[in-house]
């Protein structure tokens, strides 16, 4: 199944081109850390970018950062059977060969958060959009 809303998919594409509303000062969206976010394992990629399914796991979102025999064995030349890079944001490196360790994939390839406050550990998502903050 392929998820379209046209008014999502615009704001969505108006964001990560930087152009979107976000009332942050100097907001950007790392599609880097999206993907390790939401497709960990790399499977949506793999089924949308065929020039890429032999590459495994996380690597999948950084193929330009892998050397030349990860590349080799995967079957990928940078610039012939897939493009080069146009841009690599300087925010992306601290996720470049990033991978989800010691933690078993989310069932739709999403990572567990880097970690729980322990003041909301024991809280459900009652508790987040009720309007009593008694606890």
């Amino acid at each position: 199944k392929v998820d379209y809303d046209v008014c999502s998919n615009y704001g969505n594409w108006l964001y990560s081109a930087g152009i979107g509303n976000d009332p942050r000062d100097n907001r950007k969206f790392n599609m880097i850390k999206q993907g390790l976010d939401y497709d960990g394992n790399g499977d949506y990629v793999r089924l949308w970018v065929p020039e890429l399914q032999g590459i495994k796991g996380a690597d999948i979102h950084t193929p330009w950062a892998l050397n030349s025999a990860a590349l080799s064995q995967a079957g990928v030349t940078l610039g012939e059977t897939y493009p080069q890079p146009v841009v690599t944001a300087p925010e992306w490196s601290r996720h470049i060969n990033q991978r989800p360790q010691g933690r078993s994939p989310h069932p739709r390839g999403r990572r567990a958060p880097a970690h729980t406050p322990a003041q909301h550990k024991d809280r459900g998502i009652d508790f987040y959009f009720s309007r009593k903050k008694d606890v």
